[in-house]
This record gives C-alpha cells, sequence and structure tokens, in this order.
C-alpha cells in the first residue's frame, strides 16, 4: 500500500487507514531517515486508538508505555542510541514485543536479529517540503 501525506493533519486519515488495512498486527516498523515523521505517524495511530498520553518519541528512555482505549496498551520504542543488541534484550524487548500489545518501533534496523517473525513495516520518505511517501507492507 502506497500512501501520501502532504500536511500533519491528513496523517490522521492515514493512521486510520493503517489501522483499517492492518486489523489483526501489533508490531509496526518504522523506517526512514531522522525527521521523515517517523514519530508523527505514531502519534496519528495513537490517536486513533485512543491514546491519551502525550506522544513523544523515546530517544533517551528508548521505550515509552501509553494507555489506549479498551484498556490497551502500546509501547513505542526508538532504538536509535542502542550500541548493540544487547541493550534490547537487556531491556526485555520480548516481554513486550510478545505481549500483545501494540509495538511501535523507529530504527529496527538497529536490531534486526531480534525482530518477530510478523510486521507491519513503513516506509517514510520524504518527497517535498511538506510531503511524505509512505509505503506500508504486512510480513
Amino acid at each position: 500500500m502506497l500512501l501520501t501525506s502532504t500536511s500533519p493533519s491528513q496523517l490522521l486519515l492515514i493512521a486510520k487507514q493503517l489501522l483499517a488495512f492492518t486489523p489483526n498486527n501489533r508490531i509496526f516498523l518504522f523506517y526512514g531517515d531522522m525527521g521523515a515523521g517517523k514519530t508523527t505517524l505514531i502519534k496519528a495511530i495513537c490517536h486513533e486508538l485512543g491514546v491519551q498520553d502525550n506522544v513523544t518519541s523515546p530517544t533517551f528512555s528508548i521505550v515509552n508505555e501509553y494507555n489506549a482505549s479498551n484498556s490497551q496498551k502500546a509501547y513505542h520504542f526508538d532504538f536509535y542510541r542502542l550500541k548493540s543488541q544487547t541493550e534490547a534484550m537487556d531491556l526485555g524487548y520480548e516481554e513486550y514485543f510478545y505481549s500483545g500489545a501494540y509495538c511501535f518501533v523507529e530504527w529496527p534496523e538497529m536490531v534486526p536479529d531480534l525482530l518477530p517473525p510478523h510486521y507491519v513495516k513503513i516506509k517514510i520518505s520524504v518527497s517535498g517540503q511538506n510531503s511524505r511517501e509512505i509505503i506500508i507492507e504486512q510480513l
């Protein structure tokens, strides 16, 4: 699935489409350059899930936990600053990934050997000053 966003407000519609396209998936991996809009799209998805918490990138904490509607949990990872996959293992990543909760992972390329076998891959590319191309694949 290929989607294009030309404004941050349009991301709410894209988030709704993404969740409808992947109703049974809980692991979402976000690929894209720094500043491409990974966190901004995750904020929109969390909004669609009913998250009331402030959604921010867990750049230094590595993982943020959010409360979604219906007592669901959502976890937001940022692996950019990891020096090795061992750091994610020490964090107990598998408890999150296999909890059945939503997991949104920025910089999954930092932990390639730890990724679950099934996930949604989201690649975000800057295609203009205010435009983003978003490619979504279910794997």
